[in-house]
């Protein structure tokens, strides 16, 4: 929206002091010429903004004009700046408008106040996306037009219809009763109901969305949390889920652990790897997470994973050893 816009655009003034018309433009993703007209717009309505011309020049706004937000102190203001570096807003399409929210949360914090939260929060990272070993954490793509259906439908508490693609299934539409949104490890969920059973959509599968007239079936309050935790609980103890017994070295532990859906029991052997029993998906699930591991880890049961990963360890052998 361009109100939206037109306030992003003079909190940005105030936050650098002056800024060119190109910088605004890629601050606010528009063209340089939306941005003049928004600065004819502000000037129309009284705001104090004026250009400076020269190699150095730009827009900026007179001395002293700004709002005060009284209430945050530091620590609150902090918690706020801090909890916007995550990226869950990017998998539910309000990237931009956090950006936008926090570039006032600081604007309007009190002078004594902005430069020590600010300060502050450049010292926290949270999420970057890629890890030590620079293996970058992949958000899922997600239209934003989905997105924003899901959404309207969610908030609106109306029925919503998607066109699902289920895992080795072909796509198909289903009307279901939307409860609510989380995000996990940049990855999105839909949790629903459907024809009054518990359903959870993974959003990147949504082919479409389309939010219909009717009121969704569905309680007035919700402990989302609860609900998330219910459904992931059944979610590791159903299937076709694999038990394997693990030698581990404890370096490796973690990332074990990451890729496995639960661990049952743990201990550590006498020359000081740990033996760890965990749970898998499917089998395909158990074998891709052991060969990630190479010879950090070893599978000791069931003796199928082992004949498995001995096999394809086998196939990689021959194809480097052939001569080219």
């Amino acid at each position: 929206m361009r109100a939206d816009r037109l306030v992003s655009l003079v909190l940005l003034l105030r936050r650098h002091g002056r800024l060119s018309a190109a910088a605004l433009a890629r601050e606010l993703e528009v063209s340089t010429r939306t941005v003049l007209r928004d600065i004819e717009a502000l000037s129309a309505a009284g705001v104090p903004v004026y250009a400076e011309r020269g190699r150095h020049g730009g827009f900026a706004l007179l001395p002293g004009f700004r709002t005060e937000l009284t209430g945050l102190n530091p620590d609150e203001a902090l918690a706020l700046l801090v909890a916007g570096s995550r990226r869950g807003a990017q998998t539910f399409g309000l990237g931009s408008a956090l950006a936008s929210a926090m570039l006032k949360v600081v604007d309007a914090l009190p002078e004594s106040y902005r430069d020590t939260a600010a300060g502050a929060a450049e010292r926290l990272l949270i999420d970057p996306e890629t890890d030590l070993l620079s293996r970058r954490l992949v958000a899922e793509e997600v239209p934003d037009a989905i997105v924003a259906e899901v959404l309207r439908a969610v908030f609106a508490g109306q029925r919503l219809r998607i066109h699902y693609a289920a895992v080795n299934q072909s796509p198909q539409w289903r009307t279901v009763d939307p409860i609510g949104l989380v995000t996990v490890r940049d990855k999105g969920y839909l949790l629903a109901t459907r024809s009054g059973a518990d359903r959870t959509y993974r959003l990147s599968r949504i082919l479409a969305a389309e939010k219909l007239a009717e009121p969704a079936q569905r309680p007035d309050r919700v402990d989302l949390e609860r609900a998330w935790q219910e459904r992931s609980t059944r979610f590791r103890t159903g299937g076709d889920q694999v038990v394997v017994l693990v030698r581990v070295d404890p370096a490796r532990r973690e990332d074990l652990v990451s890729t496995a859906l639960a661990v049952l029991a743990e201990e550590a052997d006498p020359d000081g790897r740990l033996r760890l029993k965990v749970t898998f998906q499917d089998p395909r699930h158990a074998e891709w997470a052991l060969w990630q591991l190479t010879t950090d880890a070893e599978a000791l049961d069931p003796q199928w994973l082992r004949d498995s990963l001995r096999d394809r360890a086998a196939a990689i052998a021959t194809r480097y050893a052939a001569s080219s």
